[in-house]
């Protein structure tokens, strides 16, 4: 099995990621697994790096799984855990970014003002040279992911905006916004890469070199 770990305690988000991830992959076995401590929405430093504590609490009960999906757009816990499995432990900002970064300039678009440093020092830390920043929509993050209709304009909004900024290529940064990211990627200003989809490309790739080894 393909673990996609939603680091953040909403079982609701989880099932709809999953649901987006056997949609775009469904010839991989995947299972669901859920944050066991932390906030139902990561929306600043610290909780992104309680998130990452979660995520390394689950390592005893991912050394069976074939691979690893850490979707939160943070990576939360993503090297730690790398460094503690032996199977390929993949990152959704870090699928999503390298993949746009082949593109063009990359922009991020999301809900969570409070994220941008870190989603810049992944950015840095990924060594994207073609990095334009991150757009972010306005008003408050857990409200707006309460209405989808509005989650869906703001983003929009935010993508058109960072296209004219100069953004060739857009990353929808969140594992919550998984479901909005595939209703407005029609409409983008410029081509649109969904993160989700984006890390089983990865983890199938990489799934695919130890075999060949």
């Amino acid at each position: 099995m393909i673990a996609l770990v939603n680091p953040n305690t909403s079982r609701a988000t989880t099932s709809a990621m999953l649901r987006i991830a056997r949609t775009a992959a469904p010839d991989l076995p995947l299972r669901g697994v859920t944050a066991p401590f932390g906030v139902p929405l990561i929306t600043e430093p610290r909780a992104l790096d309680r998130a990452g504590r979660a995520v390394l609490h689950l390592g005893p009960h991912l050394r069976t799984d074939q691979a690893v999906i850490v979707a939160a757009f943070g990576d939360p816990g993503r090297v730690a855990l790398r460094r503690r499995l032996k199977v390929p432990v993949t990152g959704i900002a870090e699928a999503s970014l390298r993949e746009a970064a082949l593109l063009g300039r990359v922009a991020v678009v999301t809900t969570t003002p409070n994220l941008i440093g870190r989603i810049a020092v992944t950015a840095r830390s990924l060594g994207l040279t073609n990095f334009a920043g991150t757009w972010i929509t306005p008003g408050v993050p857990a409200q707006l992911h309460a209405n989808p209709h509005a989650l869906q304009k703001a983003l929009l909004d935010a993508c058109h905006r960072a296209a004219e900024g100069g953004a060739e290529v857009i990353v929808i940064g969140g594992g919550p916004l998984a479901l909005a990211a595939r209703a407005i990627a029609r409409d983008a200003p410029v081509p649109l890469i969904e993160p989700i989809p984006a890390a089983l490309r990865l983890t199938r790739a990489r799934l695919a070199r130890r075999t060949a080894r």
